[in-house]
């Protein structure tokens, strides 16, 4: 079964949801059987030589404009043409904006796969022409995309209300690999954190993860020998992500830069605690990556958090007020001892999560 990827940004190490999403689900669907070949962005592959494969996932690499909002459409027209150049037998396509040019690959006959990971109109990046573009890339995906893969019950209960789609809509949520317990300390302590002594942060620097009113939060309380960490990057420099630079500089609060792998896992094994404020999201690896550590954590209470269905005090009201309101959160919980959890993260395994998406393209060339 040969299939062609495009919509993202590309893996490995590469920061961002949708990224990681595909960087477990394609080696996994290469070893049930299927042919992949991922299409990445020029600007963002790092490696030196250029990986042309990984894992058995095929990479092609393609030039794309470096301006926000023209990066992913220009990138993905070409991952149209190119599939269709190549005979793949299932063109996938993550994420709405992406999916403009879904009614292009329809044309040439394609048969497409779109994976919605949220409603990214809602990004407070966005200005209005830019939200119009994402609005109208959800539609096409709606009205003619052959199946379209959910990753929760908010974004299935959105297109059924918004567009009358249920035929053909697959929920399948994002996964987490449960990790081994690690007892390391050497990252952590580099940058001298003390175990159990700091609240972590993960994401990328935009508004809408609300890093700065975490950060204004935080230093209302600032709990004695307890730091906040934010572990992420911005994908191009933007005045926010500069201005939060200077807030955590201001602030004593340590950023980490983008880290995955061993050093994430460390860093999310001795937390404290967890902070997930933002205004929106799709279901979050960052969250679940925390929950697979056992820790306590702390998310908005955005429809895409309630969804996960944590113990309620694991919930602060996002509305008015923000800053005030996740102070006393934070509070509450940082007067309390320390506590592991245990979560149900049954739903979220990989190999399922794998079956089921090669369950939908069977459907499809069936």
């Amino acid at each position: 079964m040969k299939i062609v990827v495009t919509g993202l940004r590309g893996f490995p190490h590469i920061q961002g949801g949708v990224e990681t999403h595909c960087e477990e689900l394609y080696p996994r669907l290469v070893k049930l059987g299927c042919d992949v070949t991922l299409l990445r962005r020029k600007p963002f592959v790092r490696e030196s030589p250029p990986l042309t494969s990984w894992r058995g996932v095929k990479f092609k690499d393609m030039r794309a404009p470096t301006q926000m909002g023209f990066e992913a459409l220009v990138h993905t027209l070409k991952g149209v043409w190119y599939a269709f150049r190549h005979h793949a037998e299932i063109l996938h396509i993550h994420a709405v904006g992406p999916s403009l040019v879904v009614p292009f690959a329809k044309l040439l006959g394609l048969k497409v796969v779109v994976t919605h990971h949220g409603p990214d109109y809602n990004r407070l990046k966005w200005g209005r022409f830019a939200r119009f573009i994402l609005r109208t890339g959800e539609y096409f995906a709606a009205k003619r995309a052959d199946e379209i893969i959910v990753i929760s019950t908010v974004i299935r209960d959105l297109l059924k209300e918004k567009y009358n789609r249920t035929g053909g809509v697959h929920l399948i949520y994002n996964g987490v690999n449960m990790p081994e317990r690690t007892e390391r300390t050497d990252y952590i302590r580099s940058m001298g954190l003390v175990p159990g002594r700091y609240v972590v942060a993960v994401g990328r620097f935009v508004a809408e993860k609300n890093f700065d009113k975490l950060i204004r939060a935080f230093a209302e309380l600032p709990p004695e020998g307890c730091r906040l960490v934010i572990a992420g990057e911005a994908d191009h420099p933007t005045d926010y992500s500069e201005a939060l630079r200077k807030l955590a500089a201001e602030n004593n609060v340590v950023l980490t830069g983008m880290i995955k792998g061993a050093l994430l896992q460390e860093l999310y094994a001795h937390a404290r605690l967890f902070v997930l404020p933002s205004a929106h999201e799709g279901l979050p690896f960052t969250l679940l990556e925390a929950m697979s550590h056992g820790i306590d954590v702390l998310v908005s209470d955005i429809p895409a958090h309630r969804a996960v269905n944590l113990p309620p005090d694991c919930y602060f009201r996002y509305e008015s007020g923000v800053v005030s309101n996740l102070r006393k959160a934070l509070s509450a919980k940082l007067s309390n001892p320390a506590m592991l959890r245990t979560y149900d993260l049954a739903p979220y395994d990989w190999d399922t999560i794998a079956k089921k998406t090669i369950d939908v393209y069977v459907k499809m060339i069936d």
